[in-house]
């Protein structure tokens, strides 16, 4: 009889710890979430409501952007999963791979892309431009030749060369004066010119003539008067001073004097004309870039994209933690918290929790239950 009521009371003390145990626990965990709002009688507020969580909604929100940014999503972890060699090479093959196949091995010419970014017409818009330039260079240069004289205008290394061609000139000149009056064209130059000088004399020409004979044999008296002359030094610096300084008067003089009248509008047309034929702005964007950079996708490959991916990487390495700064995640985090319904937040732990939440209910259930059995043998052996 005794043994029964042993049995009996650690039994009945087991079950209904276990009960009260995991009861305990399974309300406790409710009591996490529920109820979702605070519970009002009159104006007095249920004590536990709302549940912990959505009472804390806040601090929780707040937490967890802290969390995610100080633990979760850290420079470091950026760095490591996306700043290493391997994300190099497959950055360099995707940017490689895509300029080679979408631009330089395209079939497009060049007319092709600037329609896709737009522009139109770009071989006339491109030949209006330049005679449109021409126009404007040409009115300049007529603009500065009305105020500006040679001096102003010519370089001054020019006007030195200039200075120095001077004697040059004047000996040159001098020297094809000889040749000419050594020539039998230059005595009968001469002797023509004896002829109109006499003949414009009247009777004081024919007196003269009488005297001096025929004008052929006057011709070949001053024709080596004429030679002494032209070789004589003081005749080439006679010329050259002469030469010198009117060519200081020159430079010195606006140059639209010099080229009065001179019509420039046929330069200006034959200059348009040529600049558009010499571009054939038309034709050149018919082909595309690979006609014009045959080996651009070695050179991309080799060269250009290594370099364009080094200095990515390293410009956003080094900029990494200001960019988290400013993209400010741990206020984002709280905003999504912040913006879920308590039920949502519920099922977001409890799913990821519920196994663990039921063990600690059966916990609860079993500790409880050894508590009852120690309480029915301190009951037993107490009585």
């Amino acid at each position: 009889m005794k043994l029964m009521n042993f049995i009996w009371t650690i039994t009945f003390m087991a079950v209904v710890g276990a009960a009260i145990g995991a009861v305990t626990n399974h309300f406790a965990i409710k009591m996490l979430f529920r109820p979702h709002e605070a519970k009002y009688i009159g104006s007095w507020r249920i004590p536990f409501t709302p549940g912990l969580i959505p009472k804390r909604r806040d601090e929780l929100a707040k937490q967890l952007g802290n969390t995610v940014i100080q633990h979760l999503l850290t420079p470091d972890i950026f760095k490591k999963k996306y700043f290493n060699e391997e994300m190099k090479q497959k950055a360099n093959h995707f940017l490689t791979e895509q300029l080679n196949d979408k631009i330089f091995q395209s079939d497009k010419t060049i007319t092709d892309w600037l329609k896709l970014a737009g522009l139109e017409n770009v071989p006339t818009i491109v030949n209006d431009k330049i005679e449109e330039q021409v126009d404007v260079q040409f009115s300049q240069l007529k603009t500065r030749f009305e105020q500006e004289t040679i001096r102003q205008l010519a370089p001054i290394d020019w006007q030195l060369k200039a200075d120095t061609k001077v004697g040059e000139i004047v000996s040159y000149i001098l020297l094809k004066g000889e040749d000419f009056f050594e020539s039998e064209e230059g005595r009968m130059t001469v002797r023509n010119l004896i002829d109109d000088f006499l003949s414009t004399k009247g009777t004081l020409g024919n007196m003269i003539q009488m005297f001096m004979g025929e004008s052929s044999s006057l011709a070949g008296k001053v024709q080596p008067e004429i030679l002494k002359f032209l070789r004589a030094p003081g005749t080439k610096n006679m010329l050259e001073k002469i030469v010198r300084s009117e060519w200081e008067k020159l430079k010195d003089r606006p140059l639209n004097e010099m080229m009065d009248g001179f019509d420039f509008e046929p330069i200006v047309k034959n200059v348009k004309v040529y600049l558009t034929g010499q571009l054939a702005v038309e034709e050149r964007l018919n082909y595309n870039f690979l006609h014009y950079f045959p080996g651009a996708t070695g050179w991309t490959e080799s060269y250009l994209i290594p370099k364009v991916t080094t200095f990515a990487f390293h410009e956003a390495e080094t900029k990494l933690e200001e960019v988290l700064r400013k993209m400010k995640l741990e206020d984002m985090v709280k905003e999504q918290v912040d913006t879920f319904p308590v039920s949502r937040l519920e099922e977001i732990v409890l799913g990821i929790s519920k196994r663990e939440f039921k063990m600690i209910t059966i916990l609860g259930g079993v500790l409880g239950g050894l508590i009852g059995i120690i309480q029915g043998l301190i009951v037993f052996f107490t009585n």
